[in-house]
């Protein structure tokens, strides 16, 4: 099982950027995929999950009508696009296989996105 994500870099305030995270090794459309951040001296923040098919989808309150999960099955490929980025949104970026009720089975090596002017 491999997740990569990738997309990240260095963004003004106001900004946008678009994650992707490529899974491979295992039937991508029978998992829930989900975004997690971390900033730096602060715990994991988990900010979106997207269904199987990618009918439902769930965001934390910090990122909600800002960040827009979707998914491609046909790519197994997940997006997080990320506009109006404000400092606060600086952190390392991670997929993980699996949801935040559930637990997560498998995570990315991360992407690093950092929000300043």
């Amino acid at each position: 099982v491999q997740l990569v994500e990738s997309g990240g870099g260095l963004v003004q305030p106001g900004g946008s950027l678009r994650l992707s995270c490529a899974a491979s090794g295992f039937t991508f459309s029978n998992y829930i995929i989900t975004w997690v951040r971390q900033a730096p001296g602060k715990g994991p923040e988990w900010l979106s999950s997207i269904a199987t098919d990618g009918s439902s989808t769930a965001y934390t309150d910090s990122v909600k009508g800002r960040f827009t999960i979707s998914r491609d099955n046909t790519k197994n490929t997940v997006y997080l696009q990320m506009n109006s980025l404000k400092s606060e949104d600086t952190a390392l970026y991670y997929c993980a296989q699996g949801d935040r009720w559930s637990g997560y089975n498998y995570w990315g090596q991360g992407t690093q996105v950092t929000v300043s002017s």
